[in-house]
């Protein structure tokens, strides 16, 4: 599928800029010939197909490079589908109201589906993604509201108190270290900011057997594993034809997709990507409620509540005025 056309990023917006730090030496950038620049150290970050670089390689996030490529379209709005934008809702909990007008960094943007709710909904987005997929974010969201950068969340070049809202849905546990990806964020947060996650849950089992093929599929190249993905276009028939036999249909169908788990999208295209999605990252964890809120109570952030899909959480980061002395730590600590 084609990517839209369209100027890609050109300049750094302004109010981007003055947030933005030398990854060497936490300097301040500018803008240079070749992209970004440090006013101290004088290290560049490049510009390359309209995106800035402060990674020189995906690491292991190159399957999402690719599944985003292919599918640079198929997850975006249209007027007569809002799934993204009720998706994003439902994973954050936030509003219109909540993000209009503000500064919103959008930890693992892929393609750039739920920035372009935020940006719709009025925010300026930074979105950075460790992978080849920031190329067709940058595309798809060119003249909006929304700047696009190649980046790692592990060592992210923004200064502590940057921005108002922080979103990551679907991507921390794809980390090797979901619960340092997600500490690494909070300090980024300006007082009363607020943050929401969404990861896999760790509360039932269907997934068990994809874990399983997980350690192959995996590492089959990525061109592969796609095309052995078609293959749930016929299961996913044979489920519809179970699911009609009186007495053991169901409970047959039920054993096929606990033996080989897939995506039950009514979309067949969302099904196949869907289903690349899940078999795919290198990285693959499942989470509670109970360890999660942990690492949101020990980046001392409060006001925290469970939103309506699991396991997503939202907190708040406290004003200046309402910061403790332990909570202030707590906070300098998960800044990193």
């Amino acid at each position: 599928m084609g990517v839209p056309s369209g100027r890609s990023q050109s300049r750094v917006a302004e109010r981007v800029l003055r947030v933005l730090r030398c990854l060497s030496c936490h300097g301040g950038l500018e803008e240079s010939e070749r992209g970004l620049a440090c006013v101290d150290c004088g290290k560049e970050y490049p510009r390359v197909d309209g995106v800035i670089r402060f990674v020189d390689k995906q690491q292991y996030a190159g399957s999402f490079g690719f599944q985003w490529h292919v599918h640079a379209l198929t997850q975006l709005d249209t007027d007569e589908s809002k799934r993204s934008e009720n998706a994003f809702r439902q994973r954050t909990g936030f509003c219109p109201e909540d993000l209009a007008g503000k500064l919103v960094l959008d930890v693992g943007c892929g393609m750039g589906r739920f920035a372009d709710v935020a940006t719709r909904w009025g925010a300026h987005v930074v979105g950075i993604d460790l992978s080849l997929a920031a190329e067709v974010a940058a595309r798809n969201l060119a003249g909006r509201d929304a700047t696009i950068f190649q980046a790692d969340m592990f060592h992210l070049p923004f200064a502590p108190e940057s921005f108002d809202f922080i979103y990551s849905i679907g991507v921390l546990h794809h980390t090797p270290d979901c619960e340092g990806a997600f500490k690494s964020l909070p300090g980024l947060l300006k007082p009363g900011g607020r943050i929401a996650i969404w990861l896999y849950s760790r509360y039932n089992s269907w997934y068990r057997m994809s874990d399983v093929y997980r350690k192959v599929t995996r590492r089959m190249p990525a061109r592969i594993l796609y095309t052995l993905c078609y293959g749930v276009v016929p299961l996913y028939g044979i489920h519809q034809v179970l699911k009609r036999i009186p007495l053991v249909g169901r409970p047959a169908s039920s054993a096929l997709a606990y033996a080989i788990p897939m995506a039950f999208h009514p979309d067949r295209t969302w099904r196949i990507l869907d289903t690349f999605d899940w078999y795919s990252p290198w990285y693959q964890s499942k989470h509670t409620y109970e360890e999660v809120f942990r690492w949101f109570e020990s980046c001392g952030l409060e006001e925290l509540r469970v939103v309506e899909q699991p396991i997503a959480v939202q907190g708040r980061r406290p004003r200046s005025v309402e910061l403790s002395t332990r909570q202030a730590a707590e906070v300098s600590q998960c800044a990193g």
